[in-house]
C-alpha cells in the first residue's frame, strides 16, 4: 500500500495520496527526515 500510494502521488501529484504515504511510513516507524525524499525507481517516471 505504501508503494502504491507513493507511485500514485508521483504520477498524479494528489496530496491525499502523499498524506496516505506519510501515514503508512509513520506506522512502519520509518519516518523520513523533512529534507529526505523516498528513492524513486526508474520505472516510477516512465509512463
Amino acid at each position: 500500500m505504501r508503494d502504491f500510494s507513493w507511485k500514485y502521488f508521483s504520477i498524479t501529484g494528489d496530496v491525499d495520496a502523499y498524506l496516505l504515504y506519510k501515514e503508512m511510513m509513520n506506522q512502519d516507524g520509518e519516518e523520513l527526515d523533512e529534507d529526505e525524499e523516498p528513492e524513486a525507481e526508474l520505472g516510477d517516471w516512465i509512463q
